[in-house]
C-alpha cells in the first residue's frame, strides 16, 4: 500500500514536471516569437530609416545638382557681361581712333591745299580793275572761289584777324607796331591767312599786332 502511494506520488511529480515542462518551453517559444517580431519591427525601422537617408541623399545630390547648374548660369551670365562691356569699350575706342586718324588726315590734306589757296588770291589781288573783265580773269576767279566754297563744305574756314584781339591760339605774332588807331594788343595787319578744320586749327594767322 504504501509502495502504491509513493508510486502514485511519483507520477504526480512526473506529471507536474511534465506540465511545468511544457508551460517552460511555451513561454520560451512565445519569448522567442516575440524577440523574432521585435528584430523583424527594428529591421523594419532600420531599413526605413536607410531608405529615409537614401531620399535625403537623393535630395541632397539633386540640390547639388541643381545649385550647380545655377552657378555654371551665373557664370556664363557674368562672362557674357563682362565679354559685351568689353566689346562696347572696344568698339567706342576703335571709332574714337577712327575719328582722329581721319581728321589727322583731313588736316594734312587741307595744309596741301592752302598754299593754293594763298597763290590764287595773290594772283587775282595783282590784276588790275580794268583786266577783271577779262574771260580768263574771270574763269580763275570762279575756280577759286569753288575751291573755297568746297573747304567751306568740308568745315574749313579761315580765322578772322584784323581788329580782333590777339589770341596766342589762333594767330602768329612776327611783327609789333606802336599805333595810335589801333588799341593795345590788337591785330593791325594780316600777312598770311589762318584756317581752322572744324575746332581745330590747321594753320595759324600770321599777323601784325599793335602795342
Amino acid at each position: 500500500m504504501a509502495k502504491k502511494k509513493e508510486e502514485n506520488v511519483n507520477t504526480e511529480e512526473n506529471v507536474k514536471e511534465t506540465v511545468e515542462t511544457e508551460t517552460f518551453e511555451d513561454e520560451v517559444e512565445q519569448q522567442a516569437e516575440t524577440t523574432e517580431e521585435s528584430v523583424e519591427s527594428a529591421e523594419a525601422v532600420e531599413t526605413d530609416d536607410e531608405t529615409t537617408e537614401e531620399d535625403d541623399d537623393m535630395k541632397l545630390k539633386k540640390k547639388d545638382k541643381k545649385d550647380k547648374k545655377d552657378l555654371m548660369i551665373e557664370e556664363l551670365t557674368d562672362k557674357y557681361k563682362r565679354t559685351f562691356a568689353e566689346f562696347d569699350n572696344y568698339r567706342k575706342r576703335t571709332d574714337k581712333e577712327k575719328a582722329a586718324m581721319y581728321e589727322i588726315g583731313a588736316k594734312d590734306i587741307i595744309e596741301k591745299i592752302l598754299p593754293v589757296v594763298d597763290n590764287f588770291e595773290r594772283g587775282l589781288q595783282t590784276v588790275s580793275e580794268e583786266d577783271r573783265s577779262l574771260p580768263f580773269v574771270d574763269g580763275m576767279d570762279k575756280i577759286y572761289k569753288q575751291l573755297i566754297k568746297t573747304l567751306e563744305d568740308a568745315g574749313v574756314k579761315p580765322i578772322e584777324a584784323v581788329g580782333k584781339e590777339f589770341d596766342p591760339n589762333l594767330h602768329n605774332a612776327v611783327m609789333h607796331i606802336d599805333d595810335e588807331n589801333f588799341g593795345e594788343n590788337i591785330v593791325a595787319e594780316e600777312f598770311q591767312k589762318g584756317y581752322m578744320y572744324r575746332d581745330t586749327v590747321v594753320r595759324h594767322s600770321m599777323v601784325k599786332v599793335a602795342n
